[in-house]
């Protein structure tokens, strides 16, 4: 699938059935996904985040298992890219974020990937996409671009 198409799902809602084509959607997003891009997931638990990173992190050629943050923070992975993949659901305050140094990780080599952005309120960069994840049933999800990318 070539970049215009992969936007164009994504603007669209890119629905998905089952976590391997959670996972399929996240892969997509990255082989076009421009250098130091900062992504926003948004979306409830279970709601396929951490899968889609997954999803992200096999097609950088990562080999370690992608796992969610929660507890630490964030994880970094080193693949052909390297990813910092943030959960931010602990914080209380947005001002709790700073202490994170994600400076460190707005720009070159990283792509930084948050779960749960709204609770760092505005420390993440005005160009970063916002991907919005919605359950709708049982396995399937829709992934949707809140901004043009």
């Amino acid at each position: 699938m070539d970049r215009d198409a992969t936007l164009a799902r994504f603007a669209a809602g890119w629905v998905t059935n089952s976590p391997a084509e959670t996972e399929a959607a996240g892969e997509a997003l990255a082989k076009i996904l421009p250098p130091d891009t900062v992504l926003a997931l948004h979306g409830d638990l279970g709601a396929g985040k951490t899968t889609f990173v997954r999803g992200m992190a096999r097609a950088w050629g990562v080999t370690t298992p992608v796992t969610s943050p929660t507890f630490n923070y964030f994880l970094l992975y080193k693949g052909s890219r390297q990813l910092a993949h943030l959960d931010a659901y602990r914080l209380t305050r947005p001002e709790d974020a700073d202490s994170l140094l994600i400076d460190e990780f707005l720009q070159s080599p990283w792509c930084l990937v948050v779960e749960w952005p709204e609770k760092m309120g505005d420390r993440l960069p005005k160009q970063a996409w916002h991907l919005d994840f919605a359950s709708e049933e049982e396995m399937k999800r829709v992934i949707t671009c809140r901004q043009r990318i």
